[in-house]
């Protein structure tokens, strides 16, 4: 196998002879890129089930489709948006004209995660292809199965010099950091997050860090119930609540949480039948040491929902937790798991302190009907996104760039947003050689009246 300094002395030396730059090139790569996802779509959601036994539906609608919708995007927007963009000048270099021209920044390297393992994969992958960029992609040697797909699909459509997989453990991820790229883009935690920034700094690499942490639910009384409940545990339960924007835990009004406990658990029944492990939409845990972590977890409250587990079949049931401790991992720590503690708060402005005093989270949702209270919360709090009254939709949206603030991360992506992280937006400034005045030239004499006449 090749090293990382091989790996990427060929990709540089592929980038600088310019065979990248063409538009067109990108753009039949992204399509060559999409009819072969669709070769291997079978083979894809095979290998998403052999890994943590993901439902096809949710192997589909929630890995395939999204990488699909974002190609297209693409393929409709990318001549447009590779085109210099003028802009406007002022009278001090008169005449002139100025524009910014957009180029790629050079070799990227991609450290996807596992537990969307070719979602978050492919999608800052076919950002930086459209951008004009040659990449190194590092999946995740947690979900093994998907990780040879990813390699094999690569294969399949682009050489090596252009876009190559490299699988391994945090070895690998090492020798990578210690070779000079145009940029890092890092899914993954807040913990490894600040080692892959500390490489980048001393290549003074430039980074995306998509982080995730303990992103809040609010629920206010002014709902409706059923809809609220039912929202709430799908999307804490999607791929078995390992999910990086999922609610982390609830913050409920006190008067309504009588209410809001049992429909929770209506929820979770409708969601997966009388006993989730036997249902086939439901996700197990990617590995016995994440199966071991959540199951610590569940000492730290007063568990009123199942709770039971299996380790052979790495499975945890979908779990509600009352009066969690505050200083346990269980509210100190990100859970990614379907364990869902729950508080109440009095006063909304008790919610937003409660949140406020913790890291900036990834996403806050807000159930209210009160149009009144979604602008305090908006106002008042600081997170990479909103969700008024719904659970991860907005990564739907292609034109919501995706990212984090502090330490939920840094830098955005998803659609143009992805364009521009992964492009430099070069400034030109182009002057002819007629209507020099000669205002700028020494000597200076009186010309500094005429300087403030003319600009302050």
């Amino acid at each position: 196998m090749n090293t990382a300094k091989t790996v990427v002395a060929e990709q540089r030396d592929f980038f600088r002879q310019g065979k990248t730059k063409s538009v067109q090139d990108r753009l039949t790569a992204l399509a060559k890129l999409k009819t072969q996802i669709q070769a291997q779509e079978e083979e894809i959601i095979k290998a998403l089930k052999q890994d943590f036994g993901k439902p096809t539906f949710e192997s589909y609608v929630n890995e395939i489709l999204g990488v699909i919708r974002e190609i297209n995007y693409y393929q409709k927007h990318l001549q447009q948006w590779s085109k210099p963009q003028r802009v406007g000048t002022n009278l001090m270099v008169f005449p002139a004209s100025a524009q910014l021209r957009p180029e790629p920044l050079g070799v990227v390297l991609i450290i996807s995660p596992w537990n969307y393992p070719f979602y978050l994969c492919l999608m800052p992958l076919i950002g930086a292809i459209a951008a004009g960029n040659c990449v190194v992609v590092k999946p995740s040697e947690y979900t093994p199965a998907i990780s040879g797909v990813i390699t094999r699909l690569i294969q399949n459509v682009f050489s090596p010099a252009w876009a190559t997989v490299v699988e391994g453990d945090e070895t690998i991820s090492q020798q990578l950091l210690q070779e000079k790229f145009d940029h890092i883009f890092f899914t993954g935690s807040p913990r490894v997050g600040r080692l892959i920034m500390a490489a980048a700094a001393e290549q003074l690499t430039p980074v995306t860090l998509e982080l995730g942490g303990k992103s809040p639910c609010v629920v206010d009384r002014e709902i409706n119930l059923q809809e609220t409940a039912k929202r709430i545990m799908w999307g804490k339960l999607v791929n078995a609540g390992q999910t990086c924007v999922a609610p982390d835990y609830l913050l409920v009004e006190q008067s309504c949480l009588e209410q809001l406990l049992p429909a929770l658990q209506q929820a979770i029944q409708m969601l997966f039948g009388e006993n989730p492990a036997h249902s086939p939409d439901y996700t197990r845990i990617v590995n016995q040491q994440q199966w071991s972590r959540l199951v610590s977890l569940l000492s730290h409250g007063k568990v009123i929902t199942r709770g039971d587990h299996n380790e052979g079949d790495r499975y945890i049931a979908p779990t509600l937790i009352i009066d969690p401790d505050l200083n346990s991992p269980l509210m100190q720590e990100e859970i990614f798991g379907p364990i869902l503690p729950i508080l109440t708060y009095q006063s909304l402005s008790e919610a937003i302190d409660f949140i406020n005093i913790k890291p900036k989270p990834l996403a806050l949702y807000f159930f209210s009907n009160n149009r009144q209270k979604q602008e305090e919360i908006l106002q008042s709090t600081s997170s990479g996104s909103v969700c008024l009254n719904d659970i991860l939709l907005h990564l739907t949206v292609t034109d919501l760039p995706f990212g984090g603030v502090g330490e939920s991360g840094m830098g955005r992506y998803h659609g143009k947003a992805t364009f521009d992280t992964l492009s430099n937006y070069k400034s030109i400034l182009r002057r002819p050689f007629w209507g020099e005045t000669n205002l700028r030239y020494s000597p200076y004499g009186k010309k500094m009246n005429l300087i403030k006449k003319l600009f302050s």
